[in-house]
């Protein structure tokens, strides 16, 4: 049965995309069954995943409206290894056109709940902002994966982030909690990102992931080719990385709560 994960940030441009596609393509090369779900109207993870957002009939937007389930929404990408419930602009209406309707908090919760025996993983790519996109991840998965530079204001975002999971947590999903902080664009040679990364072990222990994501140029090349760095360039240092953050989540949820 599936293990569903948000990756989210409400603070933008941390790399939540590059975070839910490399990941989703790392899970892929230890051997998982991985669906990734685009909740962002902009589509780039969509498009990041080797599939044209311009091309989807129907899409996540149709999931949500209960006009069609998962199974005919989504797509294989192929060349990425894992299969993509896609996004494209028209997903910015579901936010209007759900506020009037029942249970729409719970949506892509009930949507998934059907195809979850056919994956090992359902990463979700929230937008950045707390919306009733947002909220549906939240709603559907049972935990968080949160990408974050190591950055002061990088601190403040992760406060209102830890908030609002709290406040989903006791009102609309109790099993909802944060699985782990990912340190991702990591410079070593910056002291400061030095510093604010022993800050988030001492105060987060073991949530942190070992495993560290550099910043390196291949990872920004990929989206512009339409792939993730982990499919563009295997040997890339960022890439990697990634796979080696995808057999630690793996391992991790090996071990016992």
């Amino acid at each position: 049965m599936a293990r569903i994960f948000c990756v989210a940030n409400q603070k933008g441009g941390v790399g939540k995309t590059t975070t839910t596609v490399n990941l989703a393509a790392g899970l892929a090369k230890v051997g998982q069954r991985v669906l990734l779900v685009d909740l962002d109207p902009q589509g780039n993870a969509t498009m990041g995943s080797n599939l044209d957002k311009r091309d989807l009939d129907p899409s996540v937007y149709d999931v949500l409206l209960e006009e069609c389930g998962v199974k005919e929404a989504r797509r294989t990408a192929e060349k990425c290894g894992y299969d993509v419930l896609g996004a494209n602009r028209e997903l910015a209406g579901a936010e209007v056109e759900l506020v009037t309707q029942d249970r729409r908090e719970k949506r892509l919760k009930l949507a998934l709940a059907k195809v979850k025996n056919d994956y090992d993983f359902i990463l979700i790519d929230c937008p950045p902002a707390l919306s009733l996109l947002t909220l549906n991840g939240l709603c559907a998965a049972h935990g968080v994966i949160v990408p974050m530079q190591c950055e002061y204001f990088a601190l403040e975002g992760l406060t209102d982030l830890v908030n609002t999971i709290r406040q989903v947590h006791a009102n609309l999903n109790p099993q909802l909690k944060i699985i782990g902080l990912l340190r991702v664009m990591f410079d070593p040679r910056i002291t400061l990102q030095q510093q604010v990364s022993d800050q988030l072990k001492d105060h987060f222990g073991d949530k942190v992931f070992n495993t560290v994501i550099p910043r390196n140029v291949r990872l920004a090349e990929a989206p512009s080719y339409g792939l993730p760095g982990v499919v563009f360039d295997p040997s890339a240092k960022g890439s990697k990385a990634f796979v080696e953050f995808a057999q630690e989540m793996v391992d991790r949820l090996k071990q016992p709560a």
